[in-house]
């Protein structure tokens, strides 16, 4: 069987499960739900498990003859974990055993739409996925409807400009503080813009947490907890399911069992609509969508004579992260820049972050420059991110200039801000700075 699993998940980043639990709920309690939940300045979609719309014939048809097919995850954490993704493939390996199902595994946990649109190419469309799962609704709770309508809008277009029979299906998780507004029969914001772009090109959606929601209000679901380990907990525990350790990440054999069900459902009804056939790109649903997102390598900029190339066998950062960054390139050295030379309107930098990381001189078109950190509360580790250095351009040519500042940002402070502490100072005193790929809305100019 022929599988593609990009490595990239929690474990592969470093990322401590435990610690991402509690940081997640100490936010929840802290500051409340971390995502808008009432909707004042948007229209809510009204909560429906699935909508159908003109379903997924292609990929259908191609599981029905016993041809080959692969289903790709683009998600966040939720995705990354050995819950719904594995699951929903076993199950669609056991309805259809003649079949050769496999699997492309695009979760990077900690990241939404706005990364996904610019990331697809390299790590789903190359694979030539069947079927397209889609999953950003909680890591997008917090952004812009019009952005997600642009980096949502982009992944449609993208998939069906690179194959005019590929697949998609939406499908929406939740954090605690929605469920709520699923039981007042709303969707929360950020699905419900996915909606809107749902509804423009005929994708069929599935929220496999409504089923959750309701289960809570009806005191069947404990949403957060612990599992029960004494013989007394269990007892106060009762027949009920515990969700989740941590209000976002379900547990596999409860939360994510749900998921899966509600995967079932909706696509018991989804393999009855449509019909096969290309799909034909309509009028955009908003003129500035993101279809010209793409990522590319960092060596088409003019680096400056100290970045180096990291070999992927020898180093330990460039090895891990591969899957998902080709190429990585490294400076620790002040006044080391990077000038890019671009037609388009957008730009990011797709790096990491860590302990070790400083801060970015960032200046577009020549303007007035300014500072970004590269180390933030989190970094005790290291971890993908983005640099974004300008959006919302002209359409016209532009240069950017990044280099490396030589005053590191107070990282025992930024630190505090999570209560953690400077574990070893060698391991933070540095100016470093681990670049992979430009993210760009338009093409080079050489």
């Amino acid at each position: 069987m022929w599988e593609y699993e990009a490595k990239e998940d929690l474990l592969l980043m470093g990322i401590n499960m435990k610690k991402i639990a509690r940081n997640v709920l100490l936010c929840l309690l802290v500051f409340g739900p971390a995502y808008p939940v009432s909707g004042q300045d948007y229209p809510l979609r009204d909560a429906q498990e699935y909508r159908v719309r003109d379903g997924l014939a292609n990929f259908f048809r191609k599981l029905q003859a016993g041809n080959e097919v692969r289903i790709a995850y683009l998600g966040g954490s939720i995705t990354a974990q050995e819950g719904w993704r594995p699951k929903t493939l076993k199950w669609f390996q056991e309805q259809y055993p003649d079949a050769k199902i496999s699997q492309i595994n695009a979760a990077i946990g900690g990241t939404g739409s706005d990364l996904g649109v610019f990331r697809l190419g390299h790590d789903v469309l190359r694979h030539k996925p069947d079927l397209l799962f889609v999953e950003f609704a909680v890591n997008d709770g917090g952004a812009p409807p019009h952005s997600i309508h642009q980096a949502m809008e982009g992944i449609v277009r993208q998939t069906y400009a690179a194959d005019a029979e590929t697949n998609i299906c939406f499908v929406y998780t939740l954090v605690a503080g929605w469920a709520q507004t699923l039981r007042n029969g709303k969707f929360p914001q950020a699905a419900s813009a996915m909606e809107q772009v749902a509804d423009h090109y005929g994708i069929p959606s599935i929220h496999m947490g409504l089923e959750a929601a309701k289960m809570e209000g009806e005191g069947k679901l404990i949403f957060t907890a612990a599992k029960p380990k004494t013989d007394e907990e269990k007892k106060a525990v009762g027949d009920k399911i515990i969700f989740s350790p941590d209000s976002v990440h379900p547990y596999i054999d409860t939360g994510h069992e749900l998921y899966l069900q509600a995967v079932v459902r909706g696509m018991e009804a989804i393999r009855k609509a449509g019909k096969p056939g290309t799909h034909i790109l309509p009028k955009p649903f908003v003129p500035d969508h993101w279809q010209a997102a793409k990522m590319v390598p960092i060596s088409r900029a003019k680096l400056s004579k100290a970045w180096r190339k990291l070999d992927t066998n020898e180093h330990n950062l460039a090895g891990r992260f591969r899957d998902r960054m080709p190429e990585m390139h490294f400076t620790n050295q002040p006044g080391e820049s990077i000038e890019i030379r671009f037609k388009g309107t957008g730009l990011r930098i797709y790096d990491l972050l860590g302990p070790d990381c400083g801060q970015v001189w960032v200046k577009v078109d020549g303007g007035q420059g300014r500072i970004v950190p590269r180390f933030d509360a989190y970094c005790t580790y290291h971890r993908l991110a983005t640099l974004t250095v300008a959006e919302n351009l002209p359409e016209a040519v532009h240069t950017v200039t990044l280099s490396v500042h030589p005053d590191q940002p107070d990282k025992a402070e930024i630190l505090a801000k999570r209560n953690e502490k400077i574990d070893d100072p060698k391991r933070y005193d540095d100016t470093a700075w681990y670049v992979g790929a430009i993210l760009l809305i338009g093409n080079i100019v050489e």
